[in-house]
């Protein structure tokens, strides 16, 4: 047909309004997972959960042939599924005669459909207004009228047999058993294959009297409700809505009609914006949202766990066929998404994107994005939108693919978290290109932000017939005295820790734990809570309850065997008796070479102080310093080069120092949280600045300034003197043994002594191979070290006057406790004009590591905690102290997460410092678990309900067994 003539309307004189409206419940069913918690485990932790098509749903041998030309045979054997619910019915008003005559989306949505009124509500139903509250739901055709209408085939198959010759009475015989494959029709079939009953059934059973009714926009339907419910409060005729999208058909007919299209992976998988993304694959699930105004959420203290802003909705028009995408018509979206929500997509930082893994959808995606947001900053160098799609995980899940990928978006806001997408070896062309808006997210990272504009993030939906929707989405920064929503708690490791009066009384209480049975995370908070620093104690980590038993069965045999043998096994288990002196505590933070992308990440992503200080640096860096988190946490790297450029780019002088001194802020605040309070600081060269902010001397804002300003002018003097530093694995009087006269020369200086076996030299490139060379043919092991600059050393100078200038109109403070000094191995001055004077020289003087940890040890620290990044500085205390009694532990290591780094560092300061520590901050976001709402403390009757149908005996068995 032509297309019409008539010419486009004008541009509305003004925008919609926002559309403000909070999410303040949820309730999910999906693959791998019975709860919004464990989907957001399983995303976080990037979980494939695709499998070949379980036997309930179709048989492999009956259906699957590689040939995808084949007649009535499907080229795709695997998918994403549900696992079995818990389902009772009584409980849903449904009698169980009639579980066969109902399809499953009706079943499991009450189910959805509870969970989040239940969340919604804090659990109390009775708080829900039930004469303004509403239901619309994306759905589609059910599974059972497929199934009922292939049971009116008997006609068909009849006639079939007769004209083959079969005999009535045979053909009769035949026909009923075929027919004994299906359920029977029943009163309850009509309502049970209805998809409209999906939401009218919820309505019934929930008592809810605003509008219910289903949409069906195909792989947009979610969104499509989603719109309507969002008009429903925005004309204030409801005042809550529950919405979302629910699709459990992935029976035979999804399959086929997937397949001639044809639009499924060959290969069996699903990889959006991969170069290798060759299809989708079919998943299946229920997600249900109950939607308010956010002025009517807050005013009512409910929790928040995000706010919708602006949706667009447009169709792809006359041109084209009408399952092919077009770029031009999801941006016309977009635009209007942005258009009513009165912001950009400029500032948006997460898109979940529909991302179903065909090349054309992907193209086509990924084109209208990149043309929308680089009209929007056409300015921009490098990459700033994260784009995902949870698809790579559970595939396609249709209706429901909407509200899954909105699950995804408000989750990483609620988290302020930016999840992964799996399976991208190498993105798609129109994203790999230089001057792209949008990165392909494959890690975990925590989402840092500052106070300009809240977190924000996008979601798309479209559908077959060229349906399109954009959302957009905004973290929800709640007034004072409302909680936000607990988060979920995803570390990887638990801290269990226990106390006794005796050791065969800790014993006694280590092989008690280990019998309970009870979830990890239940043990470890109940005994955090109870823990006192009591004469005998032990701490244990682990990952599962049965490493957690095995571990506290081995320490309950060492503490009964040795109960006077302390135990120290870092990320394991540790154990002590009473302290004949417990010894003082010091902290000391790491210094410049110890930086890597990612430092950090594990700790921001769990603790809100940690992220709350990433958060303030990123306002920091509007006054013209570099932007940390930017340079810490990257765009992940997909090759060789790409990670080898972003460790250059984060160890040039001038990154590398603000970022190092944000990273030990944010360690500080956690340890603050805790209430820990260090007896003395020390740093390691440029931790030495950090060492004296923990002591009172100037605040974090003024670290942030100076640690930039110092970055600035020895990048700049490094600049004009290219230098090296290397470690050199043997004491400084063998360095002088084996270089001779190279120290008579203006080009190298030993500038450190680290350790007993360790010294530093820095110089000139060319003398520092000469030197590396001539130590190495004497048998001493060299480590050139990531440094921009030949440090404290004459190379670098030049920075010193204007450093010491910068100090002067920096104000200072005395120090609340003691700081030792690389440079006299003794305390710093009390006075601010003395503290001036030393940290200016620092720049260019020797550091004397080593002195100053045995002057520490003489004057009574016997414990250290390293902040920063990595465990450099906590192995040079071990050399150091070699022989001596001392406890040593770092915050931060790149293998282990940083949660479990902290947990070990908590675990070694609470057994062997034995202080007292504040572990409820540990829990800051994450109350005590609760059972889940749709569970019920006595089911009466309960069966198993899945995606496919319940009760029905197909499959058949296979012909061998017949």
């Amino acid at each position: 047909m032509p297309t019409s003539s008539v010419p486009p309307r004008s541009k509305p004189s003004s925008a919609p309004p926002p559309l403000d409206i909070a999410v303040v419940g949820i309730g999910a069913l999906l693959p791998g997972s019975h709860t919004v918690e464990g989907f957001w485990h399983n995303v976080v932790q990037g979980r494939d959960l695709m499998s070949d098509v379980p036997a309930s749903h179709w048989l492999i041998d009956d259906y699957y042939h590689p040939d995808p030309s084949l007649p009535d045979r499907t080229y795709a054997r695997r998918g994403a599924f549900l696992d079995p619910v818990d389902f009772d019915p009584l409980a849903y008003g449904i009698p169980p005669k009639s579980l066969s005559a109902t399809d499953t989306t009706q079943l499991l949505a009450l189910v959805a459909a509870e969970q989040a009124l239940r969340d919604a509500t804090a659990g109390d139903l009775t708080r829900l207004d039930r004469e303004r509250t509403g239901v619309v739901l994306g759905t589609s055709s059910l599974e059972l009228l497929c199934e009922m209408t292939n049971r009116l085939q008997r006609p068909v198959w009849l006639k079939a047999m007769r004209d083959g010759g079969i005999p009535e009475e045979q053909a009769q015989s035949l026909c009923d058993a075929i027919t004994g494959q299906y359920a029977p029709w029943q009163e309850a079939t009509f309502p049970g294959l209805l998809s409209n009953v999906v939401a009218g059934r919820i309505a019934n059973r929930f008592d809810l009297n605003g509008p219910n009714c289903t949409v069906d926009a195909a792989c947009a339907s979610s969104l499509a409700a989603l719109s309507m419910a969002a008009a429903e409060l925005q004309l204030g005729r409801c005042d809550t809505m529950l919405t979302g999208g629910v699709d459990t058909l992935n029976g035979i007919t999804m399959y086929m009609c997937f397949s001639k299209t044809p639009a499924l992976s060959p290969t069996g998988d699903c990889r959006p914006f991969s170069q290798d993304a060759d299809g989708t694959m079919l998943g299946e699930g229920l997600v249900l949202f109950a939607l308010r105004r956010l002025a009517d959420a807050e005013r009512d203290g409910q929790r928040v766990y995000a706010v919708l802003r602006g949706l667009g909705s447009s169709s792809d028009g006359g041109r084209g066929a009408v399952y092919a995408p077009r770029p031009q018509g999801q941006e016309r979206a977009l635009r209007r998404a942005y258009e009513q929500a009165g912001y950009g997509p400029s500032t948006v930082e997460l898109v979940e994107a529909h991302g179903t893994g065909t090349k054309a959808g992907d193209l086509a995606e990924a084109t209208a994005l990149v043309s929308v947001l680089r009209e929007d900053a056409p300015d921009a160098t490098s990459p700033w939108c994260a784009v995902g799609s949870v698809k790579s995980q559970m595939g396609h899940t249709k209706s429901a693919a909407g509200a899954v990928g909105l699950l995804k978006a408000v989750l990483a806001l609620h988290h302020r978290a930016l999840p992964p997408t799996v399976k991208v070896a190498a993105p798609q062309a129109a994203l790999a290109a230089p001057d792209s808006p949008l990165y392909v997210n494959t890690e975990l990272r925590p989402w840092i932000r500052g106070t300009s504009h809240p977190r924000r993030a996008a979601v798309s939906s479209f559908g077959f017939g060229g349906s399109n929707f954009h959302l957009t989405v905004e973290e929800h920064r709640p007034p004072p005295g409302v909680e936000s929503p607990p988060r979920v708690r995803t570390v990887p490791a638990e801290l269990i820790l226990a106390q006794a009066g005796s050791a065969p009384a800790l014993a006694a209480v280590a092989r008690e734990l280990a019998d309970r049975d009870e979830p990890l995370e239940t043990l470890a908070r109940e005994s955090q809570r109870s823990f006192t620093p009591g004469p005998y104690r032990f701490a244990v980590l682990a990952d599962t309850p049965e490493t957690a038993a095995q571990r506290l069965r081995e320490l309950a045999g060492e503490i009964a065997n040795h109960p006077g043998q302390a135990v120290s096994r870092p990320g394991r288990a540790h154990y002590a008796g009473p302290p004949t002196a417990p010894g003082r505590l010091a902290y000391l933070f790491s210094g410049q070479g110890s930086q890597y992308p990612g430092m950090g990440a594990g700790l921001a992503l769990h603790s809100p102080v940690a992220l709350a200080v990433w958060d303030r640096a990123a306002d920091w860096t509007a006054e013209g310093g570099p932007a940390p988190h930017r340079a810490v946490f990257p765009p992940p790297a997909l090759t060789d080069d790409q990670r080898r450029e972003q460790s250059e780019h984060l160890a040039a002088t001038d990154q590398a120092q603000p970022a190092l001194a944000v990273q030990s802020l944010a360690q500080l605040a956690v340890l603050d949280s805790l209430g820990l309070t260090p007896d003395a600081t020390a740093g390691h060269s440029f931790g030495e600045l950090v060492a004296l902010h923990a002591a009172g001397v100037f605040d974090d804002h003024t670290l942030f300034r100076l640690a930039t300003r110092r970055g600035e002018l020895m990048a700049a003097a490094g600049a004009d003197h290219p230098g090296g530093m290397l470690a050199a694995g043997c004491a400084a009087t063998r360095v002088h043994e084996i270089l001779g006269r190279a120290f008579t020369h203006d080009d190298v200086w030993l500038v450190g002594e680290n350790a007993p076996d360790q010294a530093v030299l820095a110089g000139d490139s060319d003398a520092l191979l000469r030197c590396e060379q001539a130590l190495a043919s004497a048998g001493v092991a060299v480590t050139p070290l990531r440094t921009g600059a030949a440090f404290h050393s004459p190379a670098v100078a030049a920075a010193v006057a204007p450093f010491a200038s910068f100090l002067d109109v920096v104000a200072l403070r005395a120090p609340t406790c003691d700081v030792w000094s690389n440079i006299t191995a003794a305390r710093y001055p009390k006075d601010p004009d003395g503290i001036r004077r030393l940290l200016s020289t620092h720049i260019t003087s020797p550091v004397r590591f080593a002195d100053q940890i045995d002057a520490m040890y003489e004057d009574g620290i016997r414990h250290f905690v390293e902040l920063g990044a990595g465990s450099t500085l906590t192995k040079l205390v071990g050399r150091v102290l070699a022989g001596r009694d001392h406890r040593a532990v770092a915050l931060d290591r790149p293998g282990p997460h940083g949660v479990t780094a902290l947990h070990d560092a908590v675990a070694v300061l609470s057994v062997h410092l034995a202080r007292p520590l504040a572990y409820a901050s540990l829990w800051a976001t994450h109350p005590p678990a609760a059972a889940s709402p749709a569970v019920r403390d006595k089911a009466r009757l309960t069966v198993p309900v899945a995606g496919h149908n319940y009760g029905r005996p197909y499959p058949p068995a296979p012909a061998t067994a017949r």
